[in-house]
C-alpha cells in the first residue's frame, strides 16, 4: 500500500569508529531532525557478546534490525526526516533498513527513501578512536571485533552510497552530505 509520506531517512554506515554518532548529531542539527543511533535498540545480550569480544552473527542481528527498521518507518509513515548511525555492514542489512520505506521495491534503490552514506575512513584511524572511546568507557564495543567489522563491510557500488572521507574534519562530512543530499 502506498502512503504520502515525505520523510526521508539517512543512514550514516560503516565500521564502529567512523564516526556515525559526532556526524549524525551534527547532520540532525544542521537538518533540524530527529538523530536515532541504533546501538540504543541492541539487546543487554547483544551488548554483552560484543564486550566479551564476541562478533555478532545474523542471528543476533535481525531483530535488532528489524525492531531499528520499525522505528525509522514511523518517522518516515509520518512525514519527517531522520538521521540513523547504524554499522549497516552488508546489504542483506541495508535491505532490512530500507524496507523502513513503504514504498521500497527490492532493488529500486535510486527511488528508496532511506538512504545510505558510508563513512570511509583507514584502519589507523578507526584503532585509535576506538581504542580512545573503550579508554573513556563510552562505548561497549571493544577494539578486537574492529577487524571483524571491517571484514564484514560490503559496499555494492549500484547501491548508490554515498561514500565521504570520515577523516576530515566532522563540519566538512556534514557540508559534503547535504551537498550530496540537496
Amino acid at each position: 500500500m502506498d502512503s504520502d509520506h515525505t520523510g526521508i531517512a539517512v543512514v550514516l554506515m560503516g565500521v564502529s569508529g567512523a564516526g556515525k554518532s559526532t556526524i549524525g548529531e551534527l547532520l540532525a542539527k544542521a537538518l533540524n531532525c530527529r538523530f536515532i543511533d541504533a546501538d540504543d535498540f541492541h539487546p543487554q545480550s547483544n551488548k554483552e557478546k560484543m564486550k566479551k569480544g564476541v562478533p555478532l552473527s545474523d542471528e543476533d542481528r535481525s531483530p535488532w534490525l528489524e525492531v531499528v527498521r520499525d522505528v525509522v518507518n514511523a518517522s518516515l509513515v509520518s512525514g519527517k526526516t531522520v538521521i540513523l548511525g547504524c554499522s549497516a555492514l552488508q546489504k542483506q542489512y541495508r535491505e532490512i533498513l530500507r524496507s523502513a520505506d513503504p514504498n521500497y521495491r527490492a532493488g529500486a534503490y535510486d527511488l528508496c527513501v532511506v538512504k545510505f552514506v558510508l563513512l570511509d575512513v583507514g584502519v589507523n584511524v578507526l584503532m585509535d578512536r576506538v581504542q580512545k572511546r573503550a579508554a573513556e568507557g563510552k562505548h561497549f564495543m571493544p577494539v578486537e571485533l574492529l577487524q571483524s567489522q571491517i571484514d564484514l563491510l560490503q559496499v555494492d557500488e549500484s547501491e548508490g552510497i554515498f561514500k565521504v572521507d570520515a577523516s576530515l574534519i566532522p563540519e566538512a562530512i556534514v557540508d559534503g552530505i547535504k551537498g550530496w543530499l540537496f
